[in-house]
């Protein structure tokens, strides 16, 4: 069904545009299977650079520096984000959130399969490392837009009491990314063993990585638009007073290029950009540490095997099955302000401890592996308290911030440029914190062979995140018709 056809009452929300509950499941479906893919992108990289990349496509040199190359190019991925995000954020406020995520999915995933048939370092040289940054250049294209999207998706289609629960599948479409990434080099590792996904293996779940943008693709193809953006739309059509119903279709065409135009007059926030860029600082930065150069810094300095090193991740995120909806849950009773504080407090107090229990908990069995300087020992056995620690702290820097983070940045923002203002908002900070924020940790690690620093710069981000939450007003519930930001 389309809009109700008629112009706003004064003092009355917009009728939406009906949905059924099949359209709701399909929107969910599609938003976690973007988000899914994107995040498995993302781990699928961030394993590789840890336990692959730095030996087969930055030569045979430093260990430090090979390390710090790979971080760099991971990094590259988040320079050309913001410029998708800007760009496929304005496409999506002015033709459709649907148009736009087909897009963004077909690019992103063209680009991750393709990395799976790159050439290696002692096979073309330097054209293998320029082939990669080619490549995470496309991606962070078609990402910058992606996750926004999904967010805007499910939140312009959830029933406002449970916006919190169901834009949970975004997160969980993170979740599942990071799952499958983990699990696929589990297997592998298990599989094959160390010099054989070395040699090839690493390939496998790149390419295999087309399966998911297919299905989602054809998910995205036959779905309908948000009631929030088509009445927004619609209603404002409504507002010059022609006969719609009778009209050519070129005539309609015209009328909603009006409407477009007369949403893209209403004024942007300068605040309520400012705090969801500060907010996201927690999530994002967090996320580079704790799934990104942690994982590197367990191989490469605490000599962590590199199959303990994988399934820490599994298990970590099949514990984010259950804590991804739980907080998006509470975020919908006790409101998303509140659980923004709680939940930063506790990462907080949890970040030394949960570093304490993994560096003195390595157990003593070892295995050889082998590295850019040979063979060399790695522990294979770690206590119990070891994966505690990195779950605890993985559920809750990383995951529980993503779960409020969706729903709450696009409850900030006006109908009229929310995904372009969402877009920017998560990938400005991305880019400083979640593209670059590995590197200097590298850096800082390379320079005072410490986890200290990963702990400071944890620290860092979530008081970032607890002083926007301080500041934001309570947006749980927000009318998502409304075209002015909330701030």
């Amino acid at each position: 069904m389309t809009a109700t056809q008629t112009a706003p009452v004064e003092g009355k929300k917009p009728t939406l545009a009906q949905r059924t509950t099949a359209d709701l499941i399909k929107a969910a479906v599609s938003g976690w299977l973007g988000t899914a893919l994107e995040f498995m992108d993302f781990q699928l990289y961030s394993l590789a650079a840890a336990l692959v990349f730095k030996d087969i496509f930055f030569g045979h040199g430093s260990q430090a520096i090979a390390i710090m190359s790979a971080m760099a190019v991971y990094g590259v991925g988040y320079v050309a984000r913001p410029i998708g995000a800007w760009y496929f954020g304005r496409l999506g406020d002015r033709i459709g959130r649907t148009k736009v995520l087909f897009i963004t999915i077909a690019i992103m995933g063209a680009a991750t399969t393709l990395i799976g048939a790159l050439p290696t370092y002692d096979q073309v040289g330097i054209l293998a490392p320029a082939l990669l940054v080619l490549l995470r250049l496309a991606q962070g294209f078609g990402a910058g837009a992606e996750i926004a999207g999904s967010s805007v998706l499910l939140a312009e289609y959830a029933p406002t009491k449970h916006r919190g629960i169901v834009s949970a599948f975004t997160a969980l479409g993170t979740n599942s990314g990071t799952l499958f990434a983990g699990a696929i080099w589990a297997i592998l590792l298990a599989v094959m063993g160390n010099d054989a996904v070395i040699a090839w293996g690493w390939r496998i779940p790149f390419l295999g990585s087309v399966i998911v943008m297919g299905v989602a693709v054809f998910i995205r193809i036959h779905l309908k638009e948000t009631p929030v953006y088509e009445t927004s739309v619609e209603e404002t059509i409504a507002g010059y007073d022609q006969p719609l119903v009778k009209e050519s279709e070129q005539a309609r065409k015209e009328a909603e290029k009006k409407a477009t135009a007369e949403i893209a007059k209403t004024p942007r926030s300068l605040k309520a950009f400012i705090v969801a860029c500060v907010l996201r600082f927690g999530q994002c930065g967090n996320s580079g540490m704790v799934q990104t150069y942690l994982i590197t810094f367990l191989t490469a300095n605490l000599l962590v095997s590199k199959s303990v090193a994988s399934n820490v991740v599994v298990y970590s995120s099949l514990v984010g099955f259950l804590t991804v909806p739980f907080i998006g849950w509470l975020g919908d009773k006790f409101g998303r302000e509140r659980m923004y504080k709680i939940v930063t407090v506790l990462g907080l107090i949890a970040i030394v401890p949960c570093f304490l229990l993994m560096v003195n908990n390595l157990g003593s069995n070892t295995v050889l592996e082998q590295t850019a300087n040979g063979m060399v020992p790695h522990f294979s056995n770690p206590t119990l308290l070891f994966f505690i620690g990195y779950i605890v702290l993985h559920n809750i820097t990383v995951l529980s911030f993503f779960s409020l983070e969706n729903i709450t940045m696009a409850e900030c923002f006006g109908s009229a440029h929310r995904y372009e203002q969402l877009a920017l908002a998560k990938e400005i900070p991305n880019l400083i914190t979640g593209g670059f924020g590995p590197l200097i940790a590298a850096a800082l690690v390379t320079v005072f062979g410490s986890w200290v620093a990963l702990a400071c710069l944890m620290a860092f981000y979530c008081i970032c995140t607890l002083i926007a939450a301080a500041v934001m007003p309570e947006v749980t519930g927000r009318d998502l018709t409304a075209r002015e930001d909330a701030m």
